[in-house]
């Protein structure tokens, strides 16, 4: 395994970061715990969930499985999303923060997390609060580094601003979405974190499976797949007829060059040098095993100019394309 520093810290992490976003939900624990232990066998060290994914279920699912070899793991977790209709049941608060930690801490089954990641920005309020609030966690010893995800360009500069004003450390991590039909994180996101420090962990490289080449134009979508379960994000996002097209071109493309369809997409999300680690979230054993393939995978010129013509560098898929979780927020009406 080719490990990676995340950003400038002295972190390293492998470029595959297990998701476990799935876990709980379409993959139950002992084909987690499987697919876990198969992943450090493979040499992955860094593993990805959340707070809210699944309930809980997700963070006790990791908790458990790599409870007799916790300190081989980088843990990544996020606060953020509110969990339930209560007030303060989510956002940035002090309050919050600390409590949503804590909850972290006891399903993990650890008493330190790795990487904290504030998971969406809360746009009516202010960084500084949060800060602090981890500032405090690191010096007790609970958290070991945090990150950003889902961050606009200015907000990266923003946030490290303010550390900077607190005197504490900057974030180590930036997960955007980002993969060959979504490149808007190219125009600021990726090159802000770059400079700023953040490594870079994109989130859904295969475009929540579009990208795999599972789904054919016109066709039903297999019963086992996203769409069929009617996931709702994947169809609020990446299910559009774009997106699906060009799935099929890059199908063949890969074929061509002897690859499959998933290696190609995550072995180009990885060639970015502001990318320190993709997150790829299987549901399946042969799906993570279908992943590891892209380490391997070897893109060129030609392979850059294939992606191009498919969508423009900073583009869409889908010209007008936004994604209704992160409306555009330049426009308030007095």
């Amino acid at each position: 395994m080719d490990y990676r520093y995340l950003g400038r810290s002295a972190l390293k992490v492998s470029p595959l970061c297990l998701g476990a976003m799935m876990f709980g939900d379409a993959t139950d624990e002992p084909t987690s715990k499987r697919i876990i232990d198969k992943a450090r066998d493979h040499g992955c060290n860094f593993i990805d969930t959340a707070d809210g994914y699944n309930g809980g279920l997700s963070e006790e699912y990791v908790g458990r499985s790599i409870k007799h070899g916790r300190h081989h793991w980088v843990v990544a977790t996020k606060f953020g999303h509110a969990i339930d209709a209560a007030p303060n049941h989510g956002g940035q608060s002090r309050k919050w923060i600390i409590e949503d930690v804590e909850n972290s801490l006891r399903k993990l089954g650890t008493d330190y997390i790795d990487l904290l990641y504030f998971h969406k920005a809360d746009v009516n309020a202010p960084f500084e609060e949060g800060l602090r609030a981890i500032d405090d966690l690191i010096e007790q010893g609970k958290l070991r580094y945090y990150g950003v995800s889902n961050f606009k360009g200015w907000r990266i500069a923003e946030i490290c601003r303010a550390a900077d004003a607190l005197n504490m450390d900057r974030p180590v991590a930036s997960q955007p979405l980002y993969n060959m039909v979504d490149r808007l994180s190219e125009v600021e996101q990726l090159p802000a974190a770059g400079h700023y420090g953040l490594g870079v962990v994109p989130y859904s490289p295969l475009a929540r499976g579009v990208l795999s080449g599972k789904y054919k134009p016109g066709a039903e979508p297999p019963a086992d797949s996203r769409v069929a379960r009617g996931d709702r994000r994947v169809l609020q996002t990446e299910w559009r007829n774009e997106s699906v097209e060009i799935a099929q071109a890059v199908n063949d493309h890969a074929a061509a060059k002897g690859v499959s369809t998933v290696a190609f997409a995550i072995a180009w999300v990885l060639r970015n040098r502001f990318v320190s680690a993709a997150i790829v979230g299987p549901r399946t054993e042969e799906q993570w095993d279908s992943y590891i393939e892209a380490l391997s995978v070897q893109l060129g010129p030609e392979d850059e100019a294939f992606a191009d013509s498919l969508v423009r560098p900073g583009h869409a898929s889908t010209p007008g394309y936004t994604d209704p979780a992160y409306p555009i927020e330049g426009r308030q009406l007095r």
